[in-house]
């Protein structure tokens, strides 16, 4: 492996820690609000996650180089989720819930999408 794969994994560990902390943290918050079977707090992260990583790739620190380690690959990385969307999706729908597994399967990624293209719009359109 070359010297720049060597160099970045640290800053992907710990940006990814601190990933994986918040996204425990803030889908145990938002689904903590909601008296539904639908998994508010992992669509929550996702869109923040995608949000954030739209910001990212549209501003300097989204070019190849330690921020995109630590902030794009680590903290984004390791915010979303597309196994624990994949998991409860399926769980939806062996629980016998399958408008809310539909709904799930259709509007994460949409709303993922829609959000990483908004960060990336936003900071082109604010650098003129």
């Amino acid at each position: 492996m070359s010297g720049a794969g060597w160099t970045g994994w640290p800053l992907v560990a710990l940006g990814g820690a601190a990933g994986a902390c918040l996204r425990y943290v803030v889908d145990r918050a938002v689904q903590a609000r909601h008296e539904s079977v639908f998994p508010w707090g992992t669509l929550t992260v996702n869109a923040v996650g995608s949000l954030l990583l739209g910001l990212l790739t549209g501003s300097a620190w989204g070019a190849a180089g330690p921020g995109a380690a630590l902030l794009g690959t680590g903290l984004c990385g390791a915010l979303t989720t597309y196994s624990t969307f994949s998991h409860e999706t399926l769980r939806l729908a062996e629980l016998g819930r399958a408008r809310a597994a539909a709904a799930n399967a259709v509007v994460t990624p949409v709303v993922a999408l829609g959000a990483v293209w908004s960060g990336l719009v936003l900071v082109r359109y604010l650098a003129g």
